[in-house]
């Protein structure tokens, strides 16, 4: 099951793919779903790829022994360090931590280096030749590829300034107020990001094209790529700017307390902070009207109002329900959205499967490994003999939608994350909301002094019908006595059949 979690903490980009279960680091969590599942997070949405990719790639061993290829040479990372391009003599003028801050201000200035190169390959070797060959059309490119463009001037000024504030002696002195000056226009990528699962989710829908398949794969085993993919040069800006933070930490770690540098690249983390946090939220806010504007209603009646105040889309996956049915779950911040994934004329969507929930509506229940047995309605989902493991309840407290949803997820993990952001949106919704209870269900009882408010019903709700509509039932508030009498002739009725 595929799954996606959604977190706006930035996290440093990694080569280690996640297993699947949208929370979507913000920057981190933006990818169309796949079908090998997992949680995702937001900002963990699109797998984190590092910028410095094996230098080897398949090409070279092929082409060793023969002419190398004028246009696409295989080309290696510069990695000498700062340090290196001193001579003994001028090494020793410097302490150790002077050394290993201009080694950090070095990273710096070597990774603008190389992002400009990538952003300038991205288009000469994909772009242009996929635009000049017709293999894709020119709106299809510009959805794709964005503003790459613009953005070089952007990482080339700052390399121009670094430059500038280079002393004789090959160090910078001051880098903190270079950075605050040059840090806004970082926030011309917040429509960059905020496309990028509209984005990978075209480029996914073009590789089906045998022209655009056989064009990636040749440029992926060409010594050029690094072995790197086209969405992965695509996404080089965003794991870029999750970098900053780190990078202008690692540069203040090395930095003497007493240096008239500290405040400036104190308040430069600030900035980049409160830049990713806005990319952040723009790119939540895309993900969640992208998913939203995938919702397919099979009737007007289940579009709930709610779906227009969504603004975040905690997290979303492949599920399976009591009968062992795939579903893709999507837990808005206002409504809990059950789905079943479906393509209409070669694009894919979300039908909605019942009547949503609102989350202030929301009751949940974690079940114990073995509570849910195989048999009945679990017969498609496990093997014969063997107790659902992994399954938890989401049912709506409202009676009038009868609804309880008994949902099985691949591994005891992903279900704790699904228990995490139900209970986080949950919490604020139904902080001081009245007490409300569920026909036929034992839900939470909320005991105030000596009576307890609950609903008493005869009836059981079957998961898998179609949901009763009729008369709200007001709870009843009655002693403790009384409650236990009504309790046991509920259960006596039950016990004769009448």
């Amino acid at each position: 099951s595929q799954q996606t979690f959604i977190s706006l903490i930035p996290q440093e980009p990694s080569n280690k793919r996640v297993r699947p279960l949208a929370k979507v680091s913000s920057l981190v969590n933006l990818i169309s779903p796949s079908k090998n599942g997992a949680v995702r997070r937001f900002g963990q949405t699109i797998q984190s790829m590092s910028l410095r990719g094996d230098s080897k790639s398949p090409g070279m061993s092929l082409r060793a022994g023969s002419k190398a290829a004028g246009p696409t040479p295989t080309k290696r990372r510069n990695s000498t360090l700062w340090s290196e391009t001193l001579d003994v003599h001028q090494k020793n003028t410097f302490s150790i931590k002077e050394i290993k801050r201009q080694e950090a201000i070095h990273e710096l200035y070597r990774g603008e280096q190389d992002l400009i190169e990538d952003l300038q390959l991205a288009r000469k070797a994909y772009h242009d030749p996929m635009l000049k060959l017709s293999i894709m059309t020119e709106e299809e490119l510009a959805h794709i590829f964005g503003d790459l463009d613009a953005y070089i001037p952007l990482h080339e000024d700052l390399l121009m300034k670094l430059t500038e504030g280079t002393g004789p002696d090959g160090t910078v002195a001051h880098i903190g107020q270079i950075v605050i000056d040059w840090l806004p226009g970082l926030n011309a990528y917040k429509g960059y990001c905020s496309n990028q699962l509209a984005a990978k989710a075209l480029l996914d829908q073009k590789k089906q094209d045998r022209r655009v398949q056989d064009f990636l794969q040749r440029c992926l085993e060409s010594p050029f790529s690094r072995k790197l993919d086209l969405w992965s040069f695509l996404d080089i800006p965003r794991s870029r700017l999750v970098k900053y933070p780190l990078l202008l930490r690692e540069i203040l770690k090395h930095t003497a307390p007493d240096h008239s540098d500290v405040p400036s690249l104190e308040r430069a983390i600030t900035i980049i902070q409160e830049i990713l946090s806005e990319i952040n939220v723009r790119k939540g806010e895309s993900e969640c009207q992208y998913y939203i504007d995938k919702l397919e209603y099979l009737d007007d009646k289940q579009r709930d109002p709610l779906i227009d105040d969504c603004k975040i889309l905690l997290c979303h996956g492949e599920l399976r329900n009591k009968s062992g049915s795939r579903l893709h779950v999507f837990l808005f911040s206002e409504l809990l959205v059950l789905t079943r994934p479906v393509t209409r004329n070669d694009r894919s969507c979300f039908q909605v499967y019942r009547q949503p929930i609102p989350v202030r509506d929301l009751a949940l229940e974690d079940l114990h490994d073995g509570e849910s047995r195989m048999g009945g309605s679990f017969r498609g989902a496990f093997n014969n003999g063997e107790k659902a493991k992994n399954v938890f309840r989401v049912s709506s407290l409202d009676p009038s939608h009868g609804q309880s949803h008994t949902l099985h997820v691949n591994d005891v993990y992903h279900k704790q994350q699904w228990l995490n952001c139900l209970r986080t949106a949950m919490g604020p919704q139904q902080q001081g909301a009245p007490p409300r209870v569920k026909q036929g269900h034992a839900v939470r009882v909320k005991r105030r002094s000596s009576t307890i408010s609950v609903t008493i019903s005869d009836e059981e709700t079957d998961e898998n019908c179609p949901p009763v509509f009729g008369p709200k039932l007001r709870p009843q508030t009655l002693s403790k006595t009384r409650l236990d009498q009504k309790l046991q002739g509920s259960l006596k009725r039950k016990e004769t059949g009448v």
